[in-house]
């Protein structure tokens, strides 16, 4: 056998296929559901096209859950499984599924005991659409099928035919690899997911994945009376918090006058108190600010503080600059 379930069969599961399959807790979808997918590692249950209408699906394992009563049938496929699709409709194209399946003849009417590769046809129509799947069915790739596509007017273009609609799972209190689509909620407070670019928390309050560490992104900050942006080309005031750490950027000018000196705050520019250094109302954050600093040396940096109570200050011997550069970060604890 090549593709083999564990706890499926009345009798015979073999120590291998006990070794072979995913065992253990998985990520849960209810309490007594798992989140059925694909076992990351590798390529698995990769697609190639084999022949005109032939497609090979590579080696690898997943989990396949059926009704909650019947629980979910660990899944391993140890040779690589190839499928022929149907010739095309005269008129329409269509949408195939390859799944892996399972049949349970004590939970559906198939009276098999059996876990396969299979195709499932879709509708030929103008605007075709994906099969529905029947129970116990996990959706691995999807393929279009042109109208009137056989092995003898070249069959399917497989470059441009197969969609990757692989979904993954892990054990329990790991994270869910990136995989196809990422519309789909938690199941608990705390559980972790990989978007391809960063990782995502459940919060099951909010009932929303949120980033973690948790980030504002870049929000923008109003400019009290007497400062506006540099230009246009300039960042905007914006300031952004990532877990702990508060990054601030932009670059403002004064409309009359020059940036106070040192030792004097920006007045009217207060930073939002979820943004500020808080050891106490007392303390700073050092950074560096871009500015004018003398005539002649037009552009240089200055050292800045960022305090406990919001303020901004810029380190000047003698008022000049008629501009600030932020690019700077620092932490909130």
């Amino acid at each position: 056998m090549t593709v083999r379930a564990a706890w499926l069969l009345p009798t015979g599961q073999t120590r291998e296929d006990t070794r072979l399959a995913p065992l253990g807790a998985m990520v849960p979808t209810s309490e007594l559901a798992s989140r059925d997918g694909v076992i990351a590692g590798g390529n698995p249950l990769s697609a190639a096209g084999v022949g005109p209408m032939q497609l090979q699906i590579g080696t690898g394992r997943a989990l396949v859950q059926g009704t909650t009563p019947q629980g979910a049938y660990p899944v391993a496929v140890t040779s690589p499984e190839t499928l022929t699709l149907a010739d095309g409709d005269a008129q329409y194209g269509r949408i195939d599924a390859v799944v892996l399946r399972v049949r349970d003849g004590l939970y559906d009417t198939s009276e098999q005991t059996a876990v396969a590769v299979e195709v499932i046809q879709g509708a030929p129509s103008a605007t075709p659409t994906a099969p529905a799947l029947p129970p116990a069915a996990l959706r691995l790739w999807e393929v279009t099928v042109p109208a009137g596509t056989s092995a003898g007017t070249g069959g399917i273009t497989w470059g441009s035919a197969l969609a990757d609609r692989r979904r993954y799972t892990a054990a329990y209190g790991g994270i869910i690899p990136r995989g196809w689509g990422l519309n789909f909620p938690g199941a608990h407070d705390g559980q972790y997911r990989d978007t391809g670019t960063s990782l995502e928390r459940w919060n099951a309050s909010a009932g929303a994945w949120q980033p973690y560490p948790a980030d504002t992104g870049w929000i923008d900050l109003p400019l009290p009376t007497g400062y506006q942006r540099f230009s246009a080309n300039a960042y905007p005031f914006q300031i952004r918090k990532t877990g702990t750490q508060v990054h601030l950027r932009g670059r403002i000018t004064c409309t009359a006058g020059p940036i106070p000196a040192d030792g004097q705050p920006l007045p009217g520019l207060t930073l939002p108190a979820a943004y500020r250094p808080s050891q106490s109302p007392t303390s700073y954050a050092e950074v560096l600010l871009g500015c004018d600093v003398t005539s002649t040396y037009p552009a240089g940096v200055v050292r800045g503080e960022i305090s406990g109570r919001g303020t901004i200050t810029a380190a000047f011997q003698r008022p000049i600059s008629t501009w600030l550069a932020f690019g700077c970060s620092w932490w909130t604890d």
